[in-house]
């Protein structure tokens, strides 16, 4: 068979995302004997024991894109109506230098928990069962544009384009329990589009494309064929099928004979194999007809609600990451009418997250699932000025403060972790930064973040370059 032109297979993966219908991953040939050996280079997604103990399997990023306000949220500061309207004290506007006056929240807020924390109505749902989870405060980014922080959120830096997602990192190290689908399956509500900034936020960067997050339009769950596009071809039988996938496959090894060690060659392989079993699993998974009706209620009819349903399905059959997007765009980015902006939206992931946390505990899953809910920063407690100097009702970004819900495997429940000043503007105790929440995850999921490493570039790589450490407070 002779050689080619060809565009290589980084390129290919990273303009398509990963999609399923082309999907390139897992061993070769280890179904019948030859080339079974399960190393990474010939097996990259073969299950690899941790570094210590795990508290958790599995991890559901529901990623709150475009900045959630916390002090709308989880960090109530009553000082603000005492100053809204007035200039605060000590708050300035990093990217504009257009603060406004105070903007007290427009949302009620009750208390909840043995902790007594109050949380707004948009969160009432969470607010009722807050002592199932833990609520981190203080965290805070080094990033205040979008794009930057969500890079440095899912991928460890803000300013280098070649770092992988912490998705590709885990299962980088860890592997995934299921052979017959991705590792790390990306979810988002989009309707043909992409979250902004595309695949940024589940890049593999520097390590091999197969550890690249799969991204999933979750717009039409409720038909598996939309969801799941080319999944299959309805013009082919299945046994027609299995014959030319089996021509393929003998015609495939006769070339790798002739180029041993080609591991571009030996991961084309793989993705066809991966592809044909996928078929039948991946179908079976993304079917959420299969759950009952009560259980569909429950999560309710939006989709951001809805993929994670499908996100336990993913890690019900052994996923190792699954990322939740809320929508396209960037729908927590409430610089204008912050009150109808936010609370459509916020209930519901409310109704979301909540239902999630009781079906792991239903199907038996919670303890071995770390769910993590977060945007990229938080906002202002200032009102955002709008042109001709009119004074707005939305916020502008803050790097200084924001925070995490963090529930399931490892993390201890009940507890409220850091604290902002008196308006939310920053954190001021036990200030938790973006590289220690990565490092905090990678620890419940049994990895060292200073001893999962990849070479590149004449150096040992890192998701938390020389930052982070493990935050002991929240941990069970």
């Amino acid at each position: 068979m002779a050689n080619s032109p060809r565009i290589s297979r980084r390129a290919a993966l990273e303009q398509c995302g990963l999609g399923l219908g082309m999907l390139g991953l897992t061993g070769v040939l280890a179904q019948d004997g030859v080339l079974a050996a399960e190393s990474r280079e010939l097996n990259p997604l073969a299950v690899r024991p941790p570094h210590f103990a795990p508290k958790a399997k599995h991890v559901i990023h529901i990623f709150l894109n475009g900045g959630l306000s916390h002090i709308d949220t989880f960090d109530h500061k009553p000082l603000l109506a005492k100053y809204h309207g007035k200039p605060i004290p000590g708050v300035e506007d990093e990217r504009e230098d257009n603060v406004g006056p105070g903007l007290a929240s427009p949302f009620k807020f009750r208390q909840y928990g043995s902790h007594g924390l109050y949380i707004s109505d948009m969160f009432r749902r969470t607010g009722e069962m807050i002592d199932e989870v833990c609520v981190v405060n203080s965290l805070y980014t080094d990033a205040i544009e979008h794009r930057m922080a969500r890079t440095l959120m899912h991928c460890g830096s803000a300013t280098q384009e070649t770092t992988p997602s912490i998705g590709s990192w885990l299962t980088y190290g860890l592997g995934t329990e299921n052979q017959n689908l991705p590792g790390y399956v990306v979810l988002c509500p989009c309707d043909g589009q992409q979250p902004e900034f595309g695949s940024v936020g589940w890049r593999s960067g520097f390590l091999p494309p197969i550890y690249q997050g799969t991204y999933i339009d979750t717009i039409d769950t409720d038909d598996v064929r939309k969801l799941i596009r080319h999944i299959d071809n309805p013009y082919i039988r299945r046994g027609e099928q299995q014959r030319q996938f089996e021509l393929l496959q003998r015609l495939n090894r006769e070339h790798l004979a002739d180029r041993p060690g080609d591991a571009e060659l030996e991961a084309r392989i793989a993705s066809y194999e991966m592809a044909f079993r996928m078929q039948t699993e991946a179908t079976d998974a993304f079917d959420l007809l299969q759950e009952p009706q009560a259980v569909r209620d429950m999560y309710g009819p939006h989709k951001p609600a809805q993929q994670l349903l499908l996100a336990r399905r993913l890690i019900e059959r052994g996923v190792r990451f699954v990322q939740a997007w809320t929508y396209p765009g960037q729908p927590f980015d409430n610089h204008e009418e912050l009150k109808n902006s936010l609370s459509s939206v916020a209930m519901q992931i409310d109704q979301g997250f909540t239902a999630l946390v009781k079906d792991l505990k239903r199907v038996g899953l919670f303890d071995e699932t770390l769910i993590v809910m977060c945007g990229e920063f938080g906002r202002l407690p200032t009102s955002q000025m709008l042109e001709g100097g009119k004074i707005g009702e939305g916020r502008n970004h803050n790097a200084h403060a924001f925070n995490v819900i963090l529930a399931g495997g490892g993390v201890k429940a009940g507890v409220v972790h850091g604290a902002t000043d008196d308006f939310g503007h920053r954190a001021v105790e036990d200030r938790m930064h973006v590289h220690d929440l990565q490092a905090t995850i990678l620890h419940l999921m049994g990895l060292d973040h200073k001893r999962l490493t990849y070479r590149h570039a004449g150096r040992d790589f890192r998701l938390t370059d020389v930052h982070g450490k493990v935050v002991p407070q929240i941990l069970a």
